[in-house]
């Protein structure tokens, strides 16, 4: 291979006399990147850019490899000691879309992508990158991982652009440009989100869905469609948001043996709570079970055991609103444990019974078709199978 990259584990505390002697023997050796990790997020920007400076000076034949970096976010610093390292030299920073990473984080590509672009006539770099692609990557890689990107998020967050002081909105009135050093639509974020309602037809829903960067075939197209459909007869306004869910909700439906037929929840002050789901198979027979849990949203979880045959331990559950008002989408995600393995699943509804029901069955339907791969039958539950009281 031509194009090796040489990493140095917790290059930030490693003695840098020997750091720099390291990295001389693998550009020799012919790597022709090398990088600088902050393993722990350890280091603040000054520091770490001397360091970077000292490699530029110290490594021998240095002008033969890019020099990279990559930080962690453990200090908060990730984005901010990236950006010192290139002022010193660097010409590579190693980051993932909405900073996601393990602990605090990785540097955010976005936070950088834009630093660069609006600081340019500080740092004297420039990417590559389609900033107008961040703010739609950033929402797909939160949709599909589950992990929320905070509403104060720089860059792509939903308050990024948001003014709510008096002061600075009548500033934003009289000059954009005193309260935004970068625009909404820099970052693919422009336009009104309100788009769709209940007399919209397929050909408006298809141009939205491709104007968020959603690409369907179709029949995917028909499915996140009629899904469409019975959302707006439920919400009176149908936002960006409600769209990109559907259409992962449309996905997760065809994924698995089991679907969600109906669902009876009952609750209420000295009554203990049940719930009563059908369950159809992929071969079109059903199953219909009942059972009592701590709440609905348990006793959703319990009926569902039952149904299937298979016990998952819940491991985590997590559910937001996908846009605003009483009406909006609840977005439920779940991580079940199952013979020493994690799966996960996700839901979306207005009823965030339901959300948390379908996220729930889709964590077991990942559970049926692994064993399915494997050779085992997990897709009908056995008569002697009992799920959890």
């Amino acid at each position: 291979c031509d194009d090796v990259e040489f990493s140095a584990e917790d290059a930030a505390r490693t003695e840098p006399g020997f750091l720099a002697e390291v990295l001389s023997a693998v550009i020799a050796a012919g790597a022709r990147t090398v990088n600088v990790p902050d393993t722990v997020g350890y280091a603040v920007p000054g520091e770490f850019a001397d360091l970077i400076r000292y490699l530029r000076e110290n490594v021998q034949d240095v002008d033969r490899a890019t020099v990279s970096v990559h930080c962690h976010d453990d200090l908060g610093m990730a984005v901010a000691n990236s950006l010192a390292a290139v002022e010193a030299g660097a010409r590579q920073i190693e980051c993932t879309v909405n900073g996601i990473g393990e602990r605090a984080g990785n540097c955010s590509l976005e936070e950088v992508v834009m630093a660069v672009r609006t600081r340019a006539d500080r740092l004297g770099v420039s990417t590559s990158i389609d900033s107008t692609r961040l703010y739609p990557t950033s929402r797909l890689v939160a949709a599909v991982t589950g992990v929320h990107v905070p509403r104060n998020k720089a860059v792509v967050g939903d308050n990024a652009f948001a003014h709510e002081a008096g002061i600075h909105q009548h500033g934003m009135l009289r000059h954009q440009s005193t309260y935004e050093i970068m625009r909404p639509e820099d970052v693919g974020m422009g336009g009104s989100r309100l788009v769709l309602g209940k007399h919209s037809g397929r050909h408006a829903f298809r141009d939205r869905v491709q104007a968020l960067g959603l690409h369907l075939d179709e029949a995917e197209l028909d499915r996140a469609f009629i899904a469409f459909k019975q959302l707006a007869d439920r919400k009176k306004e149908v936002f960006d948001a409600d769209i990109e869910a559907l259409v992962l909700r449309s996905d997760a439906a065809e994924a698995g043996p089991w679907r969600l037929a109906s669902m009876q929840i009952r609750s209420g002050k000295g009554i203990a709570p049940s719930a009563e789901v059908e369950l159809v198979h992929a071969d079109g027979t059903s199953r219909r079970e009942s059972a009592e849990g701590d709440g609905p949203v348990a006793a959703a979880f319990h009926a569902i055991e039952l149904a299937t045959g298979i016990e998952a331990r819940l491991r985590n559950f997590d559910i937001r609103n996908v846009t605003v008002g009483g009406d909006a989408q609840g977005e439920a995600v779940v991580s079940v444990e199952h013979d020493g393995r994690t799966y996960h699943g996700k839901g979306f509804d207005t009823d965030i019974v339901e959300a948390s029901a379908l996220a729930f069955l889709q964590a077991v339907n990942r559970i049926c078709d692994l064993r399915r791969r494997q050779g085992d039958s997990p897709n009908r539950p056995s008569l002697a199978a009992a799920g959890p009281g």
